[in-house]
């Protein structure tokens, strides 16, 4: 009987300071939830992890931040797809067999295009394993059409570097429609 009246009184007390202090924790409450209901109401990510396709960050301070990556035991040569939807990183690990054109797009059902606005920009990097014969990038297209790559120091890669690993990053600025101005870097060797 103890046991149950301990249980009972407990309750009672518990409810006299509900009373007061609840209401107080329900407005705070309330008004967060307001906010955030307002966030939400604007954002258009889904309950998945998606980059949200409106946002403006002012300021915002980012700790850590992870970059979607595919590692590939694959060989480069021929024509590459870099799905920019699914990665900023691509790294092939299997030596090179070839030189090779690196097509950018969103993914085999979307374009570039279609995800960039005029004045946006991405840039990516291309990852890639040279064995004791070095290849290197010989072309790049968006949406499978060719570009004018600008190069840092103004000239396009002549050569790869042998039993090295090779990076190579482009910035993809849309100034019109299906239009861009693409700045590369590459290869810098990493051995």
């Amino acid at each position: 009987m103890t046991k149950a009246r301990d249980i009972a009184n407990a309750g009672t007390a518990l409810t006299s300071v509900d009373a007061t202090e609840l209401g107080y924790v329900n407005g705070v409450t309330s008004a967060i939830q307001t906010q955030i209901d307002a966030k939400l109401a604007t954002s258009t990510a889904s309950s998945t992890y998606a980059p949200l396709s409106s946002a403006t960050l002012t300021a915002p301070v980012v700790v850590s931040p992870e970059e979607r990556m595919t590692v590939s035991a694959t060989a480069a040569t021929g024509t590459i797809n870099f799905d920019a939807d699914t990665q900023g990183v691509l790294y092939y690990t299997s030596d090179a067999s070839g030189d090779w054109t690196l097509n950018v797009r969103g993914s085999s059902s979307t374009t570039i295009n279609s995800k960039l606005a005029i004045g946006d920009s991405t840039t990516i990097a291309f990852l890639v394993t040279n064995g004791a014969t070095a290849y290197k990038h010989s072309a790049l297209t968006i949406d499978g059409s060719a570009q004018t790559v600008k190069f840092s120091g103004g000239t396009a890669p002549a050569a790869g570097n042998a039993s090295a690993i090779d990076a190579y990053s482009f910035t993809i600025i849309k100034t019109a429609s299906a239009t861009y101005t693409v700045l590369g870097a590459g290869p810098i060797k990493y051995a």
